[in-house]
């Protein structure tokens, strides 16, 4: 069996669950996890995890630096030819100029699946970090010396295009969900619940739902949100909820097992994701995908790749994007008209196993790691 090495800068933070789930649906190659570090609040990382360094010293530090700007690291070169990757799949543009000099000096393929802030943020924001600016730097070598680029969706696949990614060499392909993990729990008491789940991020939109529960709450008093997730945006957002009277619970992060018993008994699930200020937009959105697998109605904004992921007027409803008003408008529907919620929550889970699930996506995916390859090895000849 063929060993692909998963890389990422910083592994793996816990919002990334999407990589994990990929690699443990592989059949054909066996994942290996490789970085330059770990994130100070990761995913539980496999054992066998090959970082470069361990630790957040002054060493460490300039160790890993050694290797960004000079591609030096012995030990982690050592120790990842070691374990005999036949190919690298790194997540991420902006990290995966850091899987150049592994791929460059172990003389393997590089994959690179882009899923986002890497292809929508503008170039005037990614350039104001020492990383960023490394990334600018190393694009265009990137575009050259990896083999393919994975895009999550249509959506991104556009983006690329416009940042000038070589056409040629992108590939639309969806992740997909563990489909045995969510699955419908029928007969569940769901009362007026909305949930959303997500980054407290300007990109995730949540101030757009609060703003649209305000409404929502005036005609359906009982109905309650719940908002599982942390990050900058948290403080402003309980300000508002308090402004704006909205009844709201905030279950800051939590893992995938509790997201899983609070979909059991949700009406509606709500991520009204937008185009950031600084060009940042959702590239997929996987948590659609598990809403939807368990018979839960999305409502969210027209807007990235969610289209693709979110049949409008059959699995959810889409606003226009920013329009809380039709936001509002959409909740409401979901919790009042029982016979349309119904049939978005019969049709969701079919909708979810024809397109999104994992084990068939991951097929998917180790066709496209033989078929690069096999051009990689047919170029050596």
């Amino acid at each position: 069996m063929k060993t692909v090495l998963i890389y990422k800068t910083e592994l793996l933070p816990i919002s990334e669950t999407f990589i994990p789930a990929q690699a443990g649906a592989l059949k054909r190659f066996r994942p290996r996890f490789a970085g330059l570090y770990a994130a100070s609040k990761s995913l539980v990382l496999p054992s066998d995890t090959i970082l470069a360094v361990k630790d957040t010293s002054l060493l460490s530090s300039f160790q890993v630096q050694l290797y960004r700007i000079f591609g030096i690291a012995p030990d982690f070169f050592r120790k990842v030819q070691m374990t005999g990757p036949s190919l690298i799949h790194s997540h991420f543009a902006t990290d995966s100029v850091t899987a150049l000099p592994l791929a460059k000096r172990l003389k393997l393929p590089l994959i690179v699946t882009l899923h986002g802030a890497d292809v929508t943020i503008r170039d005037s924001v990614v350039g104001s970090s020492p990383g960023g600016r490394l990334y600018l730097h190393r694009r265009k070598l990137l575009w050259s010396r990896a083999s393919l680029f994975i895009c999550i969706s249509e959506f991104i696949k556009r983006q690329a295009i416009e940042l000038g990614f070589p056409k040629e060499k992108l590939r639309v392909h969806y992740i997909g969900i563990d489909r045995s993990r969510f699955l419908p729990t029928p007969g569940q008491p769901r009362g007026d619940s909305i949930l959303f789940v997500g980054r407290l991020t300007e990109k995730k939109g949540c101030q757009y739902l609060l703003q649209a529960m305000a409404l929502v709450q005036k005609k359906r008093p009982g109905a309650q949100v719940t908002i599982v997730g942390d990050g900058p945006l948290r403080p402003s957002l309980h300000s508002l909820a308090e402004d704006l009277r909205v009844n709201c619970t905030f279950l800051g992060g939590q893992p995938s097992s509790v997201v899983k018993q609070l979909l059991e008994s949700t009406r509606v699930f709500c991520v009204p994701s937008v185009t950031a200020e600084n060009g940042d937009s959702e590239g997929l959105g996987m948590v659609f995908a598990e809403a939807q697998s368990m018979g839960v109605p999305v409502v969210s904004f027209h807007h990235g790749g969610i289209p693709e992921i979110v049949q409008h007027q059959k699995t959810g409803l889409l606003a226009p994007e920013f329009d809380f008003t039709k936001l509002a408008d959409n909740i409401l529907t979901y919790l009042t008209d029982d016979a349309f919620w119904k049939l978005a929550s019969a049709v969701g889970p079919d909708w979810i196993e024809r397109r999104f699930n994992i084990v068939k996506q991951t097929q998917e995916l180790e066709d496209i790691y033989s078929e690069v390859l096999a051009d990689f090895d047919a170029r050596k000849l």
